[in-house]
């Protein structure tokens, strides 16, 4: 009793007034005695089968929106009321923000929402929730407006996967397939219309007719675009209001809760919500296909799209963990046929190397069996089939993305969405408002805001500065990596007990101290980049959204594959030879390890992805929870008392969007094709990771954050040439890894000039150090004679090398081109469907007055020497 007496919940309509901007709205009175009637008091003008939580009091208007306020509860002798006569007086920031609620308010009023207002109250504040409707005459007018679509004719729906007809064709059982209740239905359709709103289907049923994703989406229209002050300070739209903290929370509600109820209730009963959890978002489903239909229906097309990506890039991943599996037990099963390796574990075989760092600092000399152990574990990565493995995945990394065209393009088309950012994206609410400008269309030849591109070139320069500045302080943080993996290296060569174990000590603890510069430097970007692209002034939505993940991705690029080009394409390279060292601020430039730089770039490569990959997952599981208790916390509220739908969904934490998904699977992209010859463990990695992706950002979005706005979307956008970009690098990167850090081309050629079974290859490989130059005869790895100039066998081989990149780059480029050609982007069967529905929509919206001009005409003319009619007026499909 005393928890329920400390937190109250009351009802009242709310009442707009039409007071003067600088009228402050007077003292809330609230009643102790009285908590006023609950949500849905009147049971009885309910449906029972329908979520009253997610209704106003009077059971029949649908909430679409709810807009949240916090205010601190005080005293009434201390509150002191605004006077409106003192026009001298300077406004503080409550009165301020209060002054913009009003006004908003009353501009959504005026556009037609109705409203409906619920306060709790606590001990320290009063929560209000201001509960939004979309009555049908709005919802029409803005579903034109918008371009909605609308239904013409069912037929089946098409949903269908490749892994499941293989099956069927072999005659297996498909585990991965389940039977979901309430498949949504599926369409023919065209633009909504009011004037034809009687040839839509299901036009009669005003409650029922828009979705609640649709009717969301015409709330944050007029959300986004109704002004609270000035329009020439762009005082506008509800995100601006958010950013002010007028308001602290803005949302579409869920279609009630996501727990399936205790007693029984058969599945075709549950909510939607319950529908996804069940069948989408639970562990126990990870094997199963996902119901992308109804993830759509209820989240929009933009999110389904992500997860049919993420599905068809997980399934894909299928064929190449298998493959790079069995290539790493090739090389594990063939380790003790390495003769390279067991000439150097040979303790006859006694070859005394050149210290690691100058002799003057204390580096002793070491015997070449010290990384026996290293050397048979580099072969695990650096073998013949890690060429076959290149090769696979980048012929894999192509296909991929052309049968991806394909599936996306599907999917655009069966939701609606084929040719919506060219037909339909309307201009951004804040590029509308701070466009200083308006200018005449030349396409519509209607009068539109417009900014100047010599305004905006400026700014975009300005941007790209910044990438640049950004860039160059990674590049000043790897070498500060570089100089602290020398430094430690140092000392642990001088200790006779870490002296084996060095170079694996040093480079391992640089490549975690690297991990943690990306991950802060990703942060600090990531906030810069978005602060750029809203200063630089992008039309739509989708141009905004592909300029911040340009922005993004080219630093994250830098910032995450920076230090391992380094080590694939640049360590060891210019080291000199002993008596002529290379040097870098004092010290002696970085060599590969005698294992070669192939095995330090797989494991630089498996702790920053793997790495990675943990990080981010612990943080999708630990932040979204403590974040949500934070606010739970702040907020004050009892565990024990009932709560109402909006309540319940304001302590869910806000949707932060699908931006940082896109990013984490695009690198995760680039780790496995680019560098696939390094670590053809990769895929299996990535496949693990997104198996729990998938899970964790499904239990997100349907159990921890709020209900996103439902956003259309008929592709990935930008990154998909992102990812398209990346196949065709990692073309380029792995045949110079193969052919530049691999030792495939070095063994090849001393098998073809010497001989066939590797034996005294190591000693081949091993120069002697110049007279006069050390302290004693020691060995170096590098191609050169007593006098350390390079020999002939190093010349054959920079040809090799150089012909081997212009072979593989050509055939595999070709083959990918031909990929290409043969496999279209839009299936033959969708081109007809296409069709068959522009027919059914040009007809069905076929002016009526116009057809029967056509009719009455037609009536007037001689009928034809069969006694038919000349004319034949068109009939109605539906």
């Amino acid at each position: 009793m005393a928890e329920t007496a400390e937190y109250r919940r009351l009802g009242d309509t709310l009442q707009l007034t039409s007071e003067d901007e600088h009228t402050i709205k007077s003292e809330r009175m609230i009643s102790s005695d009285d908590e006023g009637p609950a949500p849905h008091d009147n049971v009885g003008k309910y449906d029972p089968t329908l979520d009253k939580g997610s209704y106003f009091r009077d059971g029949k208007r649908k909430i679409d929106f709810v807009l949240v306020y916090e205010d601190k509860v005080e005293k009434p002798e201390k509150k002191k009321t605004a006077d409106p006569a003192d026009k001298k007086r300077k406004l503080s920031e409550d009165e301020r923000k209060e002054i913009w609620r009003q006004k908003f308010l009353k501009n959504l009023k005026k556009a037609g929402l109705d409203m409906e207002e619920e306060v709790v109250q606590g001990e320290k504040k009063m929560i209000f929730y201001i509960k939004l409707s979309a009555p049908w005459d709005v919802l029409c007018v803005y579903a034109e407006d918008l371009s909605m679509r609308a239904p013409l004719q069912a037929h089946p729906n098409p949903s269908s996967n490749w892994s499941g007809k293989i099956l069927e064709t072999l005659r297996i059982p498909n585990i991965m397939d389940q039977e979901v209740p309430n498949t949504p239905l599926d369409y023919y359709t065209c633009t909504f219309k009011r004037s034809k709103l009687d040839r839509f289907l299901g036009n009669e049923n005003h409650d029922t007719y828009f979705s609640s994703t649709q009717r969301s989406r015409v709330v944050w229209e007029i959300l986004s675009t109704s002004a609270y002050g000035k329009r020439k300070r762009a005082e506008i739209g509800i995100e601006r209001l958010l950013e002010e903290g007028v308001y602290e929370a803005a949302f579409p509600l869920h279609d009630g809760p996501y727990e399936k109820p205790k007693h029984y209730v058969s599945d075709e009963c549950l909510n939607p919500r319950q529908i996804l959890q069940e069948y989408w978002a639970r562990w126990g489903k990870w094997y199963k296909y996902q119901p992308l239909d109804h993830i759509r229906d209820y989240f929009g097309e933009k999110i389904g799209i992500y997860f049919a990506w993420l599905g068809f890039y997980t399934a894909w991943l299928l064929p190449s963990s298998i493959v790079g599996l069995l290539v790493f037990m090739y090389g594990l099963f063939s380790m003790g046929a390495n003769t390279p390796a067991n000439e150097l574990c040979d303790p006859s075989n006694d070859f005394m190397m050149c210290p690691r760092c100058d002799e003057h600092i204390g580096c002793q000399y070491w015997n070449l069996s010290d990384v026996c152990l290293y050397t048979k574990i580099g072969y695990l990565f650096d073998h013949p089939g890690t060429v076959f493995y290149a090769v696979f995945m980048s012929f894999w990394a192509v296909t991929f993305l052309e049968y991806w065209k394909r599936k996306n393009a599907s999917l655009a088309h069966h939701w609606d969405c084929l040719e919506f950012e060219e037909e339909e994206e309307r201009p951004r609410p804040q590029y509308t408002v701070l466009c200083p400008t308006y200018e005449k269309n030349p396409i519509t030849g209607i009068k539109e805001p417009y900014f100047p591109e010599r305004d905006r070139l400026p700014r975009i320069i300005s941007g790209a500065a910044a990438i640049i500045i950004m860039i160059v302080l990674v590049l000043i943080f790897i070498i500060a990596v570089i100089m602290y993996r020398v430094l430690v290296s140092i000392p642990l060569f001088q200790s006779k007990a870490f002296r084996p174990r060095a170079e694996m000590i040093a480079s391992m603890t640089s490549a975690v101290v690297n991990l943690i510069l990306i991950m802060v430097l990703s942060k600090v970007y990531e906030k810069l980049a978005y602060k750029l692209t809203q200063w630089e002034m992008h039309r739509t939505q989708t141009e905004f959204e592909d300029q911040l993940t340009f922005k993004v991705f080219i630093f994250q690029f830098v910032n995450f594959y920076s230090s391992i080009f380094y080590i694939g394409f640049f360590k060891g390279r210019f080291v000199g030879y002993p008596g002529h060292y290379n040097t870098l601020f004092g010290l002696r430039n970085e060599e590969c390890n005698q294992a070669g730089c192939l095995v330090e770039l797989a494991q630089q490569l498996g702790v920053i992805m793997i790495g990675k990959q943990v990080i981010n997952n612990a943080q999708e599981i630990l932040v979204p929870k403590l974040k949500a208790w934070l606010h739970q916390r702040k907020l004050g509220s009892g565990k024990n008392v009932e709560k109402a739908r909006w309540e319940e969904d304001y302590e869910l934490i806000e949707n932060e969007g699908l931006f940082q998904e896109y990013l984490e699977m695009v690198l995760q992209f680039g780790f496995i094709t680019i560098f696939v010859a390094a670590f053809p463990l990769a895929p299996l990695f990535a496949l693990m990771n997104n198996w729990i992706e998938i899970r964790l950002d499904a239990q997100k979005f349907v159990t921890e954050t709020r209900r996103p706005v439902a956003e259309r979307a008929q592709d990935i956008g930008v990154w998909f040439s992102i990812l398209d970009g990346l196949a065709q690098l990692a073309v380029i990167s792995n045949a110079f890894l193969i052919a530049f850090t691999s030792e495939f081309l070095p063994r090849l050629l001393y098998k073809y000039q010497y001989n066939w079974d590797l034996t005294g290859y190591t000693n081949f490989t091993l120069a002697f150090s110049p007279n006069g130059t050390m302290r004693h005869e020691c060995r170096y790895r590098d191609f050169r004679d007593k006098d350390g100039k390079y020999t002939m066998f190093f010349w054959h081989l920079i040809a090799i090398r150089l012909a081997f990149v212009i072979v593989f780059e050509h055939v595999v480029f070709g083959i990918c081109r031909l990929i290409d050609v043969l496999v279209p982007d839009v299936p033959e069967v969708l081109e007809l469907k296409i069709k068959r529905e522009r027919y059914l929509a040009k007809q069905a919206l076929a002016d009526t007055d116009a057809i029967m001009v056509l009719a009455r005409r037609d009536e007037e003319e001689p009928e034809d020497k069969n006694g038919q009619d000349t004319l034949q007026v068109p009939q109605d499909p539906v």
